[in-house]
């Protein structure tokens, strides 16, 4: 049997909404045959701390420097929010990282800024956010 892949994930999203990002984690360890590595940016990190929105940018665009694909939670919140419309900045501008939009469970209302930003949009299910990061990442 090849060796499986380790895909180097960032997963953008607010700590205001922890608990989906939680989720989604516990949903990509869960998943079989599927390797990954978390270079979010965890609560608990010093780039929280950074002086001003300059650093904090700075800080973000080495995390996602690394990774093969961008992951971001297509709840309403990222339509509004200054810190996802900056991560696809750094994703689609400062380098050409794939993003995919995960559709949070039974949402009746998503973000067209993060949707119209991705490569591919998929619903709250495992095997369909794995299969996106399998054909997109790079």
């Amino acid at each position: 049997m090849p060796s499986l892949s380790n895909y180097r994930l960032f997963i953008s999203h607010s700590w205001a909404h922890s608990d989906a990002y939680e989720k989604l984690v516990e949903m990509l360890d869960a998943q079989p045959n599927f390797q990954w590595s978390n270079y979010s940016v965890p609560m608990d990190d010093p780039i929280h701390d950074a002086d001003n929105a300059t650093q904090l940018y700075a800080a973000i665009k080495r995390q996602v420097a690394p990774v093969n694909c961008v992951l971001i939670l297509a709840g309403v919140y990222g339509s509004y929010s200054k810190w996802i419309n900056n991560e696809i900045e750094i994703s689609t501008e400062d380098y050409t990282k794939p993003i995919i939009a995960i559709e949070p469970w039974a949402a009746e209302k998503t973000s067209k800024v993060v949707k119209d930003a991705a490569d591919a949009v998929v619903k709250w299910q495992g095997a369909s956010v794995v299969k996106a990061i399998r054909e997109h990442a790079i």
